[in-house]
């Protein structure tokens, strides 16, 4: 009985002195690489690889004593993948809450309206913070990763400023811009003024994206929209300047030249009547509100002033001397 009993003290006193050591490595401020020290958990990994890369990323533990605290506390399945920034002073304890609770740093990537879809995946590429997975990719061939049901990219995602966690697939900030330019475009359409000459979703994007490339002041973007679903309605061309250069693409040298607008492509909407067949640009909410909620009007042409706004005319002659007035070259539909 005597021997149990000294038993049963020495495994009280080792289980004290492993709970002793527990604590004390619990709240030990741990050694760092550097501060503030970055690193990053990638999805899936377990605690025991989640402490290895922890530790080669240069905080001072033994991996196995971290992934052992962890699964004591029950906590070994909570890990959250993402990318964390930690400072000297962070405890073991205060780094397994960061790991579970995910407190992440975030990256933002800024998707600007009136931008193309070619230069949305520049300013994608140029992130340090994203994981480049589009590389290599045909546009196409993107559409397919995203699950979209259009063939052009241009036009369908909403400009932005989106945050994520730090590594995160390129891929996810487009499916989410993709996403929200799908929600506002159905909010839009299912509250846009009656009689409108659109009869998809899809031309009313169209048009919003003329609308945005034509506005040089926000304030003239609903007359702008007007315009156009004015002429629209009459049959008129569009002649708008705008489609025709993004008809011609990499050839566009920074001057747009008469014969430029006599050569007929899908986009040239001085030979063609009608919408271009997509987009040109990516529109922001105003320039979609604009062109499904445009003002009454009776103005069929404007012309930029040089100082960002224009100038809108109800008939042709008016139109002419504007132009005179305010540009040697006719500008905006004509």
């Amino acid at each position: 009985m005597r021997f149990l009993k000294r038993i049963f003290l020495v495994l009280a006193l080792s289980g004290l002195s492993v709970i002793a050591l527990g604590v004390a490595f619990a709240v030990r401020p741990l050694p760092l690489k550097s501060t503030p020290l970055e690193f990053d958990i990638p999805p899936g990994l377990s605690l025991a690889a989640s402490a290895r890369r922890m530790a080669d990323a240069g905080i001072g533990f033994a991996p196995w004593q971290f992934s052992v605290f962890g699964r004591a506390l029950g906590r070994a399945g909570e890990i959250k993948a993402g990318s964390y920034l930690v400072e000297q002073g962070l405890t073991p304890l205060g780094l397994l809450d960061m790991l579970t609770r995910g407190d992440v740093t975030q990256g933002e990537v800024v998707l600007v309206e009136g931008r193309s879809f070619a230069q949305w995946r520049a300013a994608l590429d140029a992130s340090p913070d994203l994981r480049h997975d589009t590389a290599g990719l045909g546009e196409k061939e993107i559409l397919a990763r995203l699950s979209a049901v259009e063939s052009h990219p241009e036009g369908l995602f909403f400009p932005d400023t989106y945050l994520f966690s730090k590594q995160s697939s390129d891929l996810d900030v487009l499916r989410r811009a993709y996403a929200a330019m799908r929600r506002q475009l159905a909010a839009e359409w299912s509250s846009r003024n009656p009689g409108l000459p659109l009869k998809t979703p899809y031309e009313a994007l169209i048009l919003a994206s003329i609308v945005e490339k034509e506005t040089g002041q926000s304030a003239d973007r609903p007359q702008i929209a007007a315009v156009f679903v004015n002429r629209l309605r009459q049959g008129m061309l569009l002649q708008t300047d705008p489609t025709v250069i993004y008809g011609l693409g990499e050839r566009f040298d920074g001057n747009l030249r008469k014969a430029d607008l006599l050569a007929d492509t899908a986009y040239n909407t001085y030979t063609r009547a009608g919408l271009p067949p997509t987009p040109i640009a990516m529109p922001g909410l105003a320039a979609l509100r604009a062109a499904l909620h445009p003002p009454v009007s009776d103005k069929l042409y404007f012309v930029a002033r040089g100082d960002g706004s224009s100038e809108f005319s109800r008939t042709l002659d008016e139109h002419n001397r504007a132009v005179a007035r305010y540009q040697k070259r006719k500008g905006g539909p004509g």
